[in-house]
């Protein structure tokens, strides 16, 4: 891997401006169908079935990072950086302790891993792991119990990286997202203690 180095910054409207050019559109060649076993009496099943394949830009429905600053308190927010020498090549956003994030669950010792992002040419190199790492180091000492990740059904490569990070799935929302109907919210979580 290049020698990468990871920055914490404040998320200022610069630098969510220069993370948000970086692309976060992914190809979708499978996603999980959930499955019930006796009505979900007998657990839910979420099977990973090839599907056409699609392309996805999550940035292009009004949910892209540069636009989080007038949307929401960031103060306790912060922006994990990679450069690659004096180029941004990906990071993620964390927010933390902040009044009307529900996947906060109103609680002070929670982060969320609301955006990780990665340059086309840099993915594939073990950034996305470094970065990762980092987000949970930065959550042990802030005294955090827990880091939850946001996924959806139709981003499979996203949910196996959370999951060999040592994640696990702790809700399944069907119907979260009005406007896709077909995507299913997948949260994943990491106990600290």
């Amino acid at each position: 891997m290049k020698d990468i180095k990871v920055v914490i910054e404040e998320p200022t409207r610069e630098v969510l401006k220069e993370y948000s050019d970086i692309s976060i559109k992914f190809r979708a060649d499978s996603e999980y169908r959930l499955t019930w076993k006796n009505n979900g009496l007998s657990g839910i099943m979420l099977v990973e079935e090839s599907v056409e394949p699609y392309w996805k830009d999550y940035d292009t429905i009004d949910s892209n990072p540069s636009l989080l600053i007038d949307k929401f308190d960031l103060s306790n927010w912060r922006v994990l950086s990679t450069f690659d020498g004096d180029t941004r090549v990906g990071g993620a956003i964390i927010a933390y302790n902040t009044e009307g994030i529900n996947i906060l669950e109103g609680k002070d010792d929670l982060v969320v891993v609301w955006d990780i992002r990665i340059n086309k040419d840099y993915r594939g190199m073990g950034i996305g792991t470094k970065i990762f790492e980092r987000c949970i180091k930065w959550a042990r000492n802030n005294k955090c119990t827990r880091v939850k990740v946001e996924t959806q059904n139709n981003n499979v490569k996203a949910c196996k990286f959370y999951v060999s990070k040592g994640a696990k799935l702790s809700n399944i929302n069907r119907y979260y997202y009005k406007d896709y109907p077909d995507e299913v919210q997948l949260i994943w979580s990491i106990d600290l203690e």
